[in-house]
C-alpha cells in the first residue's frame, strides 16, 4: 500500500493487512505504545513490546533503538500505537536502523467519536482483530 510519506519509512497499512502479514509469518507486530497502555487499555497476544516514549512524562525510551535491534531485521515491522501518531515517528526510526517498517493506520484505539471516545471508530480493536485485557 502507497502512502504518502513514502521515503521516510515503508508505508501505512490497515489493521487487516498488518496483521495478515503477522499470520502469514511476513512481518511482526511492534506496540509502540506505553507500558501503562498495555496494562490498561488491552494488548495484542504476541506483539512485541517496544514503548516509543513512556511514563512518566512520556519522555523517549532510551533503550528503544536496542530493543527493536532485538527484534531482528529478516522480516517486515507493522508498528502500532494509540491512533497511528507514534507508530509513525517510530516507523520513520525503524527506518533509519535499517528496518522495513510500516505504520499500522488507525492504531488500536482508532479516531475520538464526537464525544472524545475513542474505540468506536475504526482501529485495531474496533476491527475485532485479536485483544486481550489484563
Amino acid at each position: 500500500m502507497a502512502a504518502a510519506h513514502q521515503g521516510s519509512y515503508a508505508g501505512d497499512v490497515s489493521p487487516q493487512l498488518a496483521w495478515q502479514w503477522v499470520q502469514a509469518g511476513e512481518a511482526v507486530l511492534v506496540d509502540v505504545r506505553s507500558d501503562a497502555e498495555r496494562e490498561w487499555v488491552g494488548f495484542v497476544p504476541g506483539a512485541v513490546p517496544v514503548a516509543w516514549k513512556q511514563w512518566p512524562g512520556m519522555t523517549m525510551n532510551p533503550t528503544f533503538d536496542q530493543q527493536l535491534g532485538s527484534v531482528g531485521q529478516d522480516k517486515k515491522l507493522v508498528l502500532l500505537c494509540r491512533s497511528g501518531v507514534r507508530s509513525i515517528a517510530a516507523a520513520k526510526r525503524a527506518t533509519e536502523l535499517g528496518f522495513e517498517a510500516y505504520n499500522i493506520l488507525e492504531g488500536f484505539e482508532g479516531d475520538p467519536d464526537a464525544h472524545a471516545h475513542r474505540g468506536l471508530k475504526g482501529g485495531w480493536r474496533h476491527h475485532g482483530l485479536p485483544w486481550r485485557q489484563n
